[in-house]
């Protein structure tokens, strides 16, 4: 598995959630929103390494575009990929 933290070229959670209700990537687990330091976070847990790319350099561009024109105000940031080690779910009672 992998997981991403990216900063999305928006401060609008309503313009957040168009893009995100857009499509489900293939390869996607898990996708989180959050605000730190007054800006929008998306943590993504991805099956693998690839899947998080070919979404990133593939798919989210046009995406981006749709939403917010095609000249948006920057990329999203990818701060962070890194490789999980251990997923702990808890036990369902």
């Amino acid at each position: 598995m992998w997981l991403t933290i990216a900063t999305p070229p928006t401060d609008s959670l309503e313009t957040l959630d168009k893009m995100m209700n857009s499509l489900v990537p293939d390869g996607l687990r898990a996708r989180y929103a959050c605000r730190a330091d007054g800006k929008f976070q998306v943590i993504a847990v991805w099956e693998s390494k690839e899947h998080a790319d070919r979404f990133f350099h593939e798919t989210l561009g046009p995406v981006i575009a749709r939403v917010l024109g095609p000249t948006p105000a920057g990329g999203p940031a990818v701060n962070t990929g890194m490789e999980v080690l251990r997923e702990f779910v808890p036990a369902v009672s």
